[in-house]
């Protein structure tokens, strides 16, 4: 529903934007000048490549963070301390409502975790070797906690339209000026 919302929200802000572009006379003005573009098409296939780029990046982000990072997937724990990451992050998505993440542990010194995934029942959370040398437990499980709250509020997807917002309107100026230049 939220990405239904979302999209319909793109469209309203698209027209509002094209109907602006047109009161203003940046179009007449422009054509008037010989540029002789056809905004409303241009702005439809900015959107398009600009939502589907961003729907894209977000539908294969699990793949990207675990190749990113190195992440290792705990599919069976082999220590206690994997066995308890585990245990914590299954509590606390019970917790939240939604379903078991996959779990990793990526390969680095400084304290980090992370979230992602396309939707509430597909994500992984991801903790730092670092976090868990130098965490205490109740540590470690606040930011196992902030990083379920982000899988569980849809963070992902909020962020990935907003995105494909931004790259949408990047993509048209950014033509708008590059075909003004070029003239």
């Amino acid at each position: 529903m939220r990405i239904l919302l979302f999209l319909l929200t793109n469209i309203a802000v698209l027209i509002v934007v094209g109907t602006v572009w047109r009161l203003l006379g940046f179009d007449s003005f422009l054509d008037a000048n010989g540029m002789g573009l056809d905004f409303n098409s241009l702005l439809v296939f900015c959107a398009l490549f600009g939502m589907g780029g961003s729907l894209f990046s977000l539908f294969i982000s699990k793949w990207m963070a675990k190749r990113g990072t190195g992440t290792r997937i705990i599919d069976t724990p082999s220590n206690r301390d994997e066995e308890w990451l585990v245990q914590t992050v299954r509590q606390l998505a019970d917790n939240a409502g939604i379903g078991m993440p996959e779990v990793g542990i990526f390969p680095s010194d400084a304290p980090n975790a992370f979230a992602t995934g396309w939707n509430r029942n597909n994500a992984l959370v991801s903790v730092s070797s670092g976090m868990l040398r130098s965490f205490k437990p109740d540590e470690v499980r606040a930011v196992m906690a902030h990083e379920i709250g982000h899988v569980a509020n849809g963070d992902m997807i909020t962020l990935s339209l907003i995105q494909g917002v931004v790259n949408t309107f990047v993509f048209f100026f950014a033509r708008v000026i590059g075909h003004t230049i070029d003239r």
